[in-house]
C-alpha cells in the first residue's frame, strides 16, 4: 500500500472512532399524567397497569424517521426523552424536592424542557402541594429562566384535561386561570407555549365523552384488569390508548414550533 493511501486510511479510521454520536435529551418535569410508571418502585405490570403517563410512551415518537419533522427544534441525529415528571407534585414541590436541581445540573446547550403542571398545584384542599396562580407563576419563572442560563429550550405547557366537566358534548376548563397563567409566563419570556389543556378538550371532545371515558381515562370495570380487582373510577389519569392520543398532541405541536 503506497504511503499516501495508508495515511488517508488511518485518519478514516481515527476520525470513525472518534466519533460521537450527538443527542438531544428531552426532559419532561411535570405530574402524574406525564409521569413514567415503569420508574416507579415495584413491578409495573404487576402493580399499576394500565395506568399510564403520557411521558412513559413519549420516546417512540423520536424514532430516526421522525426525527426531521421537529427540525426546527432538534438538529442532533437521536433523542433521549428523559421523563422526570412524578405523580402528586406542583410546580414547588418539584422543585423543594431538588427534582429540578438533579436536571439543572445536566442540563446542556440545545436539551428540550417541557414542563407541564397545574394539576397539583390548584388542589387547594391538598395544602401540602398547593400553589396559588401567582406562586405557579413564580416557579415558571423559576424553570424557565435557569433553563435559558443553560441555553436549553424551555417549552411551557397547559395542563392536560381531565375528563370533566362535559357540556353539550363538549369537554370545557377545569384548571381554572392556571392554564391563562401558563400562557402569560410563556409569553412574558417569549418562549415556546403549546396550550395542551385547549388541544385536549378539542381532540376528547371529537372522539366523545363514551369513548374516551372507556379507553383514555382509568374507568375500569370490577374484574377487568388484575391490579384493579374492584374496578376504578379515574377521571384524570390515563390507560394506554389515552396516554399515546396525548403524546401524540404533544408531538404534533412540537412540529409546528419553530
Amino acid at each position: 500500500m503506497k504511503k499516501s493511501m495508508l495515511v488517508v486510511v488511518i485518519m478514516m479510521v481515527l476520525s470513525a472512532g472518534g466519533m460521537k454520536k450527538k443527542v438531544t435529551t428531552v426532559y419532561l418535569i411535570g405530574d402524574s399524567t406525564m409521569a413514567d410508571y415503569n420508574l416507579y418502585e415495584g413491578d409495573y405490570i404487576t402493580t399499576r397497569y394500565p395506568l399510564t403517563g403520557w411521558g412513559q410512551v413519549f420516546q417512540p415518537f423520536f424514532a430516526a424517521d421522525s426525527l426531521p419533522l421537529v427540525k426546527g427544534l432538534i438538529s442532533t441525529d437521536s433523542v433521549i426523552v428523559d421523563d422526570r415528571a412524578r405523580g402528586g407534585r406542583s410546580t414547588r414541590t418539584f422543585f423543594q424536592e431538588g427534582r429540578w436541581r438533579s436536571i439543572y445540573d445536566g442540563l446542556k446547550r440545545g436539551d428540550l424542557v417541557l414542563m407541564q403542571f397545574g394539576h397539583n398545584d390548584a388542589a387547594e384542599q391538598k395544602t401540602e402541594r398547593y400553589v396559588d396562580v401567582e406562586g405557579y407563576k413564580e416557579f415558571l419563572r423559576l424553570y424557565i429562566s435557569q433553563s435559558l442560563q443553560k441555553g436549553a429550550i424551555p417549552i411551557v405547557l397547559t395542563p392536560v384535561a381531565r375528563n370533566y366537566p362535559w357540556e353539550e358534548g363538549r369537554l370545557s376548563n377545569v384548571h381554572g386561570d392556571y392554564p391563562t397563567a401558563t400562557i402569560e409566563v410563556a409569553q412574558e419570556y417569549g418562549v415556546l407555549i403549546i396550550d395542551l389543556n385547549q388541544r385536549s378538550m378539542s381532540a376528547f371532545s371529537d372522539k366523545g365523552m363514551e369513548y374516551v371515558t372507556d379507553h383514555y381515562f382509568m374507568n375500569l370495570q370490577e374484574g377487568q384488569f388484575a391490579n384493579y380487582p374492584e374496578g376504578k373510577n379515574d377521571n384524570t389519569h390515563f390507560q394506554p390508548e389515552g396516554a399515546k392520543a396525548v403524546a401524540q398532541l404533544v408531538f404534533d405541536a412540537l412540529q409546528e414550533l419553530e
